[in-house]
């Protein structure tokens, strides 16, 4: 059974088609938006619609649209209205926007949507293969200085745990490659039985098909290249839809950028660090070992 089409891929791929379209018909967004062809769709709200951060509101937009970029035929404009009207639906994630940094809504609409993700994090355990209890007491030590509610550090855990959820559901689950480096591991998070559980959850996420997790270690067995000093995320979505790559950006935001430039320059990165991580084998075997030294 196909995965059930989730409303934020659903308005990235509605954007991707009506920019080929526009720019077969020769248009820019500013011709388009003077044109006048659709009310009040300004640059600002065109450019927005084109990327999929926003969907039209109306049927009656699209077709507009449609019409002004010559599309005619009546299966291509049932099928991108089909898709308009999914895109309109609400995400998951939607009743916890309140509580997420800037930036964040549109990285987890998009990740809930991919088909496979590189990641790498140089401080802690990386989101998607975090334990609840390891995330509480991310969330726990930083409320002094975050000034969180405890409704908001639960809300925030039931997101995380939620966005978990794509490398273990059973329809098409997220295909996962990540790197994890030695001092984020080490990084103590809670108590010892904390990390303790944190490194069996990673050993047993370890051994799903879907996943693969390595470990960059202090002092590789080579010559190690670029190490990123930040998280990143390279996010594939399905079909024709552009890459995508999340940042984690200064003062708590998330940057997303689908730009080919950005997108390639944070694969080489990705690749690099394959070049110098442990070979997934190696990965229960060094975390049983850092489970040892814990005192």
């Amino acid at each position: 059974m196909a995965a059930k089409p989730r409303p934020t891929v659903r308005r990235i791929e509605l954007g991707y088609e009506l920019r080929q379209l526009r720019e077969r018909a020769g248009m820019t967004l500013e011709e388009v938006a003077e044109s006048g062809a659709v009310t009040k769709m300004y640059f600002a709200k065109l450019q927005r619609v084109e990327k999929g951060t926003q969907t039209l509101r109306t049927a009656a937009e699209l077709k507009a649209l449609l019409n002004l970029y010559g599309v005619e035929g009546e299966e291509d404009v049932a099928a991108l209205l089909e898709i308009q009207r999914e895109g309109g639906s609400q995400d998951w994630w939607t009743p916890f926007q309140s509580t997420m940094p800037s930036g964040m809504p549109r990285f987890v609409g998009i990740e809930s949507a991919a088909t496979e993700t590189w990641a790498f994090h140089p401080m802690l355990v990386l989101g998607l293969l975090q334990t609840e209890d390891y995330a509480r007491r991310l969330h726990e030590v930083a409320q002094p200085v975050e000034e969180t509610t405890s409704e908001a550090i639960t809300r925030n855990v039931e997101v995380r745990m939620r966005r978990k959820e794509a490398i273990l559901r059973e329809d098409e689950p997220l295909r996962l490659s990540a790197v994890l480096w030695e001092p984020a591991l080490r990084h103590l998070v809670g108590d010892p039985d904390v990390m303790r559980a944190q490194y069996a959850e990673l050993i047993q996420l370890a051994g799903l098909p879907n996943v693969t997790i390595q470990i960059l270690p202090i002092l590789p067995p080579k010559f190690r290249g670029h190490t990123p000093t930040h998280n990143f995320s390279v996010l594939h979505l399905p079909d024709e839809l552009p890459t995508s790559v999340q940042v984690d950006a200064p003062w708590t935001s998330t940057s997303v950028s689908d730009k080919p430039r950005e997108v390639g320059r944070f694969k080489r990165a990705f690749t690099s660090l394959l070049s110098s991580a442990l070979p997934p084998e190696d990965t229960p075997e060094f975390l049983h070992q850092l489970s040892r030294e814990i005192p």
